[in-house]
């Protein structure tokens, strides 16, 4: 196979993954929003992750050496890898962004459910994380670029991570 057509290849590949992972994960976000009457926020987070690693990983065919190549063409494996760390990084992103961590006027804002008396720790932590939505709907937009940004730079979420990290580290030394 030359290289041309195994980069085609690889691109009707990502297509497919990238319409299924949009189709399964979408159609689970349907089911809560119209079941339940809410969108749930980590779905649509963890689908902008993915959504963000196929496009960089289309990006890059182009970039990779025959060997690569020609190794993901023989997998799907490494190539679903890199937009699965990109949901599971856009959801430690929007961990993140809920404890407050990161702020400021590029980051999103959200509105969390109010604790009524007499309600259990476990149970509020149950509405926190399927009754926390982002402030406005610019706070929305801003969630889903970063989400979309975590997944579509592999490194962007640990390198966050270290700094935080490294910064509780240097306060506790």
């Amino acid at each position: 196979m030359d290289r041309i057509e195994a980069v085609h290849t690889l691109t009707k590949r990502l297509i497919v993954m990238t319409l299924v992972a949009v189709l399964v994960v979408g159609a689970i976000s349907a089911i809560t929003l119209f079941g339940e009457g809410r969108l749930m926020i980590t779905w649509l987070c963890f689908l902008c992750g993915i959504i963000g690693g196929f496009v960089s990983i289309q990006q890059r065919i182009r970039k990779v050496s025959d060997e690569e190549l020609e190794l993901l063409n023989r997998s799907w494996f490494p190539i679903l890898l890199v937009p699965i760390f990109g949901g599971v990084f856009s959801l430690v992103l929007y961990v993140i962004f809920l404890s407050g961590i990161m702020t400021g006027g590029a980051f999103p804002e959200f509105d969390f459910p109010v604790k009524p008396e007499g309600l259990s720790d476990t149970f509020y932590m149950k509405a926190v994380l399927s009754q926390t939505y982002p402030s406005t709907g610019q706070d929305l937009a801003k969630l889903v670029f970063w989400s979309f940004v975590s997944g579509f730079s592999e490194r962007f979420v640990p390198q966050i991570v270290t700094k935080i990290s490294n910064t509780s580290r240097s306060k506790d030394a």
